[in-house]
């Protein structure tokens, strides 16, 4: 799958936003920035005190997301300085809907990460039979975690991946979102590497 690049501009819903410092081309408005790197909602992988932040909306009913797992395993081991933050868009109907919720609602039990990983890793579509499955797999408790499903938090998580998304213009999972720069599809190790560094130029860091 082609990447695309897509510049971030502030607009829609955040249109009222003030900038940042105009010495960058395409500035993100700093709310902007902080609803997307900030949101104590989303799951954070790596280094939580990053020098640089790497957002990726993802659905895990998207093929290419599956494909970006190890990928992104990779990404992080290698690279200390760097924090990856994860946005649920179940943009793919209700059986995606059903997983970003479970995942969402597994993160106070300390398994989100083995929970995303089985997911991602998976044979067929996530419905709710097979993300039970494995909720089961890695020691989840079903009924706990159907419970909070329904909680604030993740209704909260999933409703603002939908209107950052609207707000930006994303085209589709995967969308990796780094300094004031969307790519949009499937990438290589040394392409998101490369996303990253950019990132750090832009941002100074």
């Amino acid at each position: 799958m082609p990447t695309r690049r897509l510049l971030l501009a502030s607009a829609g819903a955040f249109a009222a936003l003030p900038a940042l410092a105009q010495e960058r081309s395409n500035p993100m408005p700093e709310e902007l920035r902080d609803a997307l790197e900030r949101d104590p909602t989303a799951p954070v992988l790596g280094n939580p005190d990053g020098n640089i932040t790497l957002t990726e909306f993802f659905d895990y009913n998207c093929g290419f997301c599956r494909k970006m797992l190890p990928v992104m395993q990779q990404l992080v081991t290698g690279d200390p300085d760097l924090r990856v933050v994860y946005r649920e868009w179940p943009v793919f109907g209700p059986g995606s809907e059903f997983a970003a919720r479970a995942s969402l609602a597994s993160l106070p039990t300390g398994k989100y990460w083995q929970f995303h990983a089985g997911m991602l890793g998976m044979r067929g579509r996530a419905e709710e039979a097979s993300v039970m499955r494995i909720a089961r797999d890695v020691g989840l408790d079903e009924a706990e975690l159907r419970e909070r499903m329904g909680s604030d938090a993740v209704t909260k998580h999933i409703s603002t991946s939908f209107l950052l998304a609207d707000h930006m213009g994303l085209m589709g999972t995967p969308t990796f979102i780094c300094g004031d720069e969307a790519v949009f599809g499937q990438m290589t190790l040394q392409e998101i590497r490369d996303l990253v560094a950019r990132g750090r130029r832009t941002l100074g860091v």
